[in-house]
Formats: C-alpha cells, structure tokens, sequence
C-alpha cells in the first residue's frame, strides 16, 4: 500500500493534483485553510491509493511525496 504525504502549508488548492488523480481519491480540504489562505488538498481514502505518482509529478510546488 502507498502511503501519500502532503505538505498543506505549501499547498496553494490550484488542483492539477486533483485531476490528475486517475482514482478520484484527492480533495480540496473544506475544514483547513492553511498560512497562506488556501484550502489544501487531502486524500480521502488513504488505503485506495495506487501509488502511482500522477499527482506528485503533477504538482507545481512539490507538496506531495509518496511512499510504497
């Protein structure tokens, strides 16, 4: 199982992560805005995670690593 680690301060919700998700498991967080007024991206089910780096390769500010 990949695990998805996000760094929400860095995070500017620009959402190229979201779509880029071919699993649709990526979310503009509702309840978090961060330091920089943004509301960040977060999985919402971390288990159906593939692993499969689209959304880190797709993130201008390198805000996501993935661990497998």
């Amino acid at each position: 199982m990949a695990v998805l680690y996000i760094d929400q301060e860095k995070c500017k919700g620009c959402e190229l992560c979201v779509r880029a998700c071919p699993k649709g498991l990526l979310i503009l967080s509702e309840s978090f805005i961060n330091h920089q007024g943004y509301h960040p991206v977060e999985i919402k089910e971390m288990e159906k995670c593939i692993g499969c780096i689209s959304c880190a390769l797709t993130c201008p500010d390198i805000c996501i690593e993935i661990e497998k």
